[in-house]
């Protein structure tokens, strides 16, 4: 073979080329959630910062919170989740790791709220979403207060053309989280359904 190889260095060099484009396929593969992670929590430690702030404050009582701007943090204690939640369900605003369905109700609020995320990639907050119990807390904390839901069902999953898991709900307070699955694939979406179960504390 190495003879072989030797005479021919078209093959030589296309072999080499071929081994080149399979190791960076593995870094890319093996590398992305790793890269993404770091990107991830450089992006989470800065929304945290805008968090807290008066304009932040003032864009979200006016209906103001632009795609990729903070809109309220997420934690769920039983897989032990606690990340900001950004405005938009782009893939650019998703690098935040979850994202607000836009024409969903607001945290807190009257109406279903939505809300995707990753799971095995950008700090893969929906990881483990898989292993939330009926009755598990799912709180949200927004710029002017927080609410508690409890999850209502066992997790379950939909085609992604699906969309009426994230239908308004008049006259109830629910909350829906989506995500891909199974891992690593796009072929279905798991869904959390949970109702409000305080009464929401807003400023």
């Amino acid at each position: 073979m190495i003879k072989w190889l030797a005479a021919r260095r078209w093959a030589k060099g296309s072999l080499t080329g071929v081994c080149g484009v399979l190791l960076l396929g593995a870094i890319g593969l093996f590398g992305w959630p790793f890269f993404s992670g770091i990107y991830n929590s450089w992006l989470q430690h800065n929304l945290a910062g805008q968090f807290g702030s008066g304009a932040i404050r003032k864009a979200y009582l006016g209906h103001r919170v632009g795609e990729g701007q903070p809109l309220t943090r997420i934690k769920m204690p039983a897989i032990g989740v606690n990340v900001i939640v950004v405005e938009g369900t782009s893939e650019s605003a998703l690098r935040a790791g979850a994202g607000h369905y836009p024409d969903t109700a607001l945290p807190c609020t009257v109406g279903n709220v939505a809300i995707a995320g990753h799971r095995t990639t950008y700090g893969k907050p929906f990881s483990n979403v898989d292993q939330l119990k009926v009755g598990d807390p799912i709180q949200l904390d927004t710029p002017i207060g927080s609410c508690t839901y409890s999850v209502t069902q066992a997790p379950f999953s939909v085609l992604p053309t699906d969309l009426s898991v994230v239908d308004n709900t008049p006259g109830q307070y629910t909350l829906t989280l989506t995500s891909c699955t199974p891992k690593g694939s796009a072929s279905h979406r798991i869904i959390i359904k949970a109702a409000l179960r305080t009464t929401p504390a807003m400023a």
